[in-house]
C-alpha cells in the first residue's frame, strides 16, 4: 500500500507543479484576454479542486494497479499518454464546444492533460512494478 499512496503524492505535487507553470505563466495571458468568462481567483472553490485532483489520482493510480499487466515504466507511460490525451480533449475541445473560449486555450488545456497523463503515467510506471 506504501507504493501506491507513494506514487499518489509524486503525482499530486508534479501536477501541481505543471499547473502552476502553465496556467500561472503560459497560458496566462489568454486568460487576462479572456476575463470575462473566468472567475474571479477567489471565487474558486479550493476544496472542490483538491477533491476532483484527489479522485482523478486516485483513479489513475487504481486503473495502473488494477487492470495494467505487466507493470513497468513503459506501459505506465503508455497508459499516461491514452489517458492525458482523453483528458486534455476533454477538458480543452470539450469546453470549446460549449464556451467561447479562445482556440489556444483549447489546444493548451489538451496539451496540459496530455502532459499530466504522461508524467502521472512515468511515476505510477516507475513506482509500482511487478515484483
Amino acid at each position: 500500500m506504501k507504493r501506491p499512496l507513494g506514487a499518489g503524492l509524486a503525482i499530486l505535487v508534479a501536477w501541481a507543479l505543471i499547473d502552476a507553470f502553465m496556467h500561472r505563466l503560459f497560458l496566462a495571458p489568454i486568460y487576462e484576454a479572456s476575463a470575462s468568462l473566468w472567475r474571479p481567483f477567489d471565487q474558486m472553490n479550493v476544496a472542490l479542486i483538491y477533491a476532483v485532483t484527489f479522485v482523478l489520482i486516485g483513479v489513475f493510480v487504481s486503473v495502473y494497479r488494477l487492470l495494467v499487466r505487466p507493470k513497468s515504466l513503459g506501459t505506465g507511460v503508455a497508459l499516461g499518454a491514452f489517458v492525458g490525451l482523453a483528458l486534455g480533449i476533454a477538458a480543452g475541445f470539450g469546453t470549446f464546444i460549449h464556451m467561447p473560449i479562445p482556440l489556444p486555450l483549447a489546444w493548451g488545456w489538451l496539451f496540459a492533460g496530455w502532459l499530466k497523463g504522461l508524467v502521472a503515467g512515468g511515476i505510477v510506471g516507475a513506482i509500482i512494478v511487478d515484483s
